[in-house]
């Protein structure tokens, strides 16, 4: 299965943003046991490079890893280089776009409106990440004229929502604190509750 097939089957992407480096793997760990098989790490967090690796051979055919924050052409033959089977950005830049289908890696660069929704397809983006994810009824009304781009709504979603977003076209989820909070202490308990909730994300959107 190729992992655009991945991300659209899995659907939800847990974004790991600045959490300390010897936390990761056992929040990757939690995140899997919970049914997550799709991971971001921001390349803005303590050695996300080295983490993307790790993940990679560790998780080999368990779980996709990819970058996220990725700003410039540099970031993404870096992050291309650790191993990250996509590339996620907040913004829309049609060279970050080009260095990743040169390199046959899923493109996911982030836009809002229209135009640069666009743009992006245009450009060989595969998934456009909405971001910030406002409402679902913006998705719908997006879709309405652009039903043949695929749609990743980032920020703001929650359990309660997701099936919204999920009714209004999304084609999958980018899922930050909502799932994987870092300003909460990382213990025991803590890894047994991402299992949980990333459990209840993922019969969410059933």
């Amino acid at each position: 299965m190729t992992p655009l097939k991945q991300i659209l089957r899995h659907k939800i992407v847990a974004i790991l943003r600045g959490f300390p480096a010897g936390d990761v793997m056992n929040i990757a760990t939690a995140l899997y046991d919970g049914g997550i098989r799709l991971i971001e790490v921001t390349l803005n967090s303590d050695d996300a490079l080295h983490l993307i690796r790790k993940i990679s051979i560790e998780f080999e055919n368990k779980m996709l890893v990819g970058a996220g924050t990725v700003l410039t052409v540099k970031d993404a033959r870096s992050a291309i280089d650790a191993g990250a089977k996509f590339l996620i950005s907040p913004t829309l830049d049609v060279d970050v776009i080009k260095t990743a289908k040169d390199n046959a890696i899923v493109s996911i660069p982030g836009a809002y409106t229209p135009t640069e929704i666009f743009t992006g397809y245009k450009h060989g983006a595969d998934i456009i990440k909405i971001f910030p994810a406002q409402t679902p009824d913006y998705l719908k009304q997006v879709l309405a004229p652009l039903n043949h781009v695929l749609l990743m709504p980032t920020g703001g979603i929650d359990v309660n929502n997701i099936d919204a977003y999920k009714k209004a076209g999304a084609c999958s989820f980018g899922i930050g604190s909502s799932l994987v909070n870092n300003k909460e202490k990382v213990d025991d308990l803590y890894f047994k509750n991402i299992t949980t909730k990333a459990k209840r994300f993922v019969e969410a959107i059933k």
